[in-house]
């Protein structure tokens, strides 16, 4: 969704408030008609863009579907929820979810990943959500008989569905001589309140070892989401489509000593008009007597959404879970307005190891960081 289009349905809620405080009808009116607009033509014009994470390093099938099963385990599940500017209109809460299993292929190096991808979000008056059902699939294909090397390619795909509330919504059509009428047509020639679409996906990335005993790993990756254009028209407009994602991924794990490392994070995403730039670092120190199986490691940093918000982040690992949170301190030209708050974030993540023979815990090689 276009930051214009936030930033207008942010400055109306606030002017609808004020104007319902003075009883001024004729301003009602003029709010609900330019709100419509604002949320049914313009972003008709614009294109609508992806929603996002600021931990973004916590849901790594939505940054590229070839990043499933770089992990130090057999299985991965991750769930991330954010709140947005709830505080003052009743705006986003997004949630992600999504579990990998990975599995050696023969008697080689080569691993193989299935994954789920699951996503929800609810915005607005109206309840516009949005529920996508992702299946994945990603192989790694090892490069080094030495050391951790892999070459991976992901694919993902599923169904998408959206819908919003019709009961909800006000517009101009429903104002008459005497002001608001819930039971006045409220005009919109909607087919249906919902419909379902496919979406599809798909990355390359590499990842290795290096320096002193391989301790430090590193992945670099691109991604082509909605290769096939989803239809995206309540109106079933077949002009209206999501435009392409274009998605480029790095990170870095470099050690300190025994007990701390840092792990370095950025994502840069192009979709349309709209392109986005988020990087960030953790530091990160084990606690307990042996660092080979700590009982804790914290995690502090930040990340920075380029002129959109600053992001600090603290995580606790406690074998084999992890908790982490976070806040997006806005510094854009929308803070005036927001006074700084953006949206709180909560990840929950779980990797194990499954008991069998062919487990990556007895393997030398296997795709980590």
């Amino acid at each position: 969704m276009s930051f214009v289009f936030c930033v207008l349905s942010f400055v109306f809620c606030v002017f609808k408030k004020s104007i319902v405080r003075k009883g001024r009808n004729k301003w009602g009116l003029f709010y609900h008609a330019i709100l419509w607009i604002a949320l049914f033509v313009f972003p008709v014009t614009v294109k609508s863009q992806d929603l996002h994470f600021s931990q973004f390093f916590e849901a790594p099938l939505l940054r590229n579907p070839s990043l499933a099963g770089i992990f130090s385990g057999d299985v991965r599940v991750q769930g991330v929820y954010r709140d947005q500017w709830n505080s003052f209109t009743n705006a986003y809460r997004t949630g992600s979810l999504n579990a990998e299993v990975k599995m050696p292929v023969g008697k080689g190096d080569d691993f193989i990943t299935t994954g789920l991808q699951l996503f929800f979000d609810k915005s607005g008056t109206v309840g516009l959500t949005t529920s996508e059902v992702l299946p994945a699939l990603n192989y790694h294909k090892s490069l080094s008989a030495q050391k951790a090397m892999y070459l991976s390619f992901g694919v993902m795909g599923g169904l998408i569905r959206k819908s919003i509330d019709m009961s909800k919504m006000t517009t101009d059509n429903q104002y008459g001589p005497g002001g608001y009428d819930p039971t006045l047509p409220n005009g919109e020639v909607f087919v249906a309140p919902n419909f379902s679409t496919w979406d599809a996906s798909a990355g390359l990335s590499f990842n290795t070892s290096f320096g002193a005993e391989q301790a430090n790993t590193l992945f670099v990756g691109a991604a082509y989401h909605h290769l096939n254009r989803p239809k995206n028209s309540f109106y079933r407009d077949p002009e209206i489509e999501l435009n392409a994602k274009y998605v480029v991924s790095a990170g870095v794990k470099v050690n300190v000593d025994d007990y701390s490392y840092f792990n370095i994070q950025a994502d840069y995403n192009v979709q349309g008009n709209y392109n986005e730039t988020i990087a960030g670092a953790l530091f990160s120190y084990k606690l307990g007597d042996n660092p080979e199986t700590p009982m804790y490691t914290v995690h502090a940093g930040g990340f920075l959404r380029w002129k959109d918000a600053f992001i600090p982040v603290v995580k606790v690992d406690r074998y084999p879970l992890s908790v982490a949170v976070s806040y997006d301190v806005n510094i854009s030209p929308l803070k005036t307005a927001s006074m700084g708050r953006g949206g709180v974030e909560l990840s929950v993540s779980y990797i194990g190891f499954i008991k069998r023979d062919n487990s990556s815990k007895y393997k030398m090689l296997c795709p980590k960081f």
